[in-house]
């Protein structure tokens, strides 16, 4: 059969085909895990330096993957390539450290060649190959058994299932340490800050208010044509009207505005005060910024105040700020 005629029908086929070999070999390693997947946790858990994962190949790959994981879910973790680790990049790896060595053969020479050093230093070795009669195995303190009866290749020689299966062992071990050290969002989110997710816990309000000579801000009983040029200069919408002691007494909108002018027609005699809205919502600047946007979308806000614990006026947020943050 040629490119041309394989037809549509085939193509899914042979894809349903390799995922199903796929689930198949995740679901008989589930079944397979026991005291020594508990025991590489165990040792990851009380590694006093980092974990040093290798490999070379496909399982070099995956290597990385896990070490990367690893490294972002709370397990200090790092890929060495095994090739690279004969010609001098084993002096990165100390005594404190655990290493774990990926080959589905058992067989690398590269990975077997450095056993001989991580014995000398007292290095403890955990394998996860598919044989475990080879020699990689047979040398870890402890060994996982990536084996699956088929690879999702049909010639049964590109690494497909194995390389799977040993990539979601990677995975539970990143998870079951995860769990173990109680680690949370905000831990993850301090390994990943430019994340979304990390601007979302560790953004507060204070990193993205606007304050000083940017927080448009009048005095009380200031007529409405000042009120009028601090909201021109300052480009936030609105101004805060303060009390004697720097207290917000009220805020004034291009709203408030629109609304004063249809109630009272003529406005060049009035004070702020007539037009403003008094009791205006405030947060702390030591809030998340995430909760400043979900007060402001709870309410229908476009800009909000920063008190400090007295009640002084410390800054203000706009809508735009948090989208500019990229909070929301």
């Amino acid at each position: 059969m040629t490119e041309s005629t394989f037809s549509a029908d085939a193509i899914l086929a042979s894809a349903r085909r390799t995922l199903q070999i796929e689930a198949h070999a995740l679901h008989d390693i589930e079944q397979r895990l026991g005291d020594a997947f508990v025991q590489a946790t165990r040792l990851l858990l009380q590694c006093k330096g980092r974990v040093v994962v290798s490999g070379i190949g496909k399982s070099g790959h995956i290597a990385r993957k896990i070490a990367a994981t690893l490294a972002s879910t709370g397990t200090p973790a790092f890929f060495v390539h095994a090739a690279e680790a004969v010609h001098g990049d084993l002096g990165m790896v100390t005594p404190q450290d655990v290493v774990l060595a990926l080959s589905y053969s058992g067989t690398a020479q590269e990975l077997l060649t450095i056993l001989p050093v991580l014995r000398r230093l007292g290095i403890p070795l955990i394998s996860l190959t598919g044989n475990p009669d080879s020699d990689l195995a047979r040398a870890a303190d402890i060994h996982l058994d990536g084996h699956v009866e088929h690879e999702a290749c049909p010639l049964n020689l590109a690494p497909t299932a194995s390389t799977t299966v040993a990539l979601a062992i990677g995975d539970a071990l990143a998870v079951a340490c995860l769990e173990a050290r109680g680690f949370g969002a905000e831990d993850f989110a301090r390994s990943h800050p430019g994340g979304a997710l990390g601007r979302r816990l560790l953004t507060l309000v204070r990193d993205v208010m606007r304050q000083g000579e940017a927080l448009p801000a009048v005095p009380e009983h200031t007529p409405i044509a000042g009120a009028l040029e601090e909201i021109s200069r300052k480009g936030m919408g609105m101004t805060v009207i303060l009390d004697a002691a720097r207290r917000p007494v009220g805020i004034f909108t291009d709203g408030d505005l629109r609304r004063l002018i249809e109630r009272s027609g003529d406005i060049r005699s009035l004070d702020v005060e007539a037009g403003m809205t008094r009791a205006p919502r405030t947060i702390s600047p030591d809030a998340l910024a995430v909760d400043a946007a979900t007060l402001m979308d709870r309410h229908r806000l476009s800009q909000l105040l920063v008190t400090g614990p007295e009640g002084q006026l410390i800054g203000a947020l706009h809508m735009h700020d948090l989208l500019a943050a990229k909070v929301v």
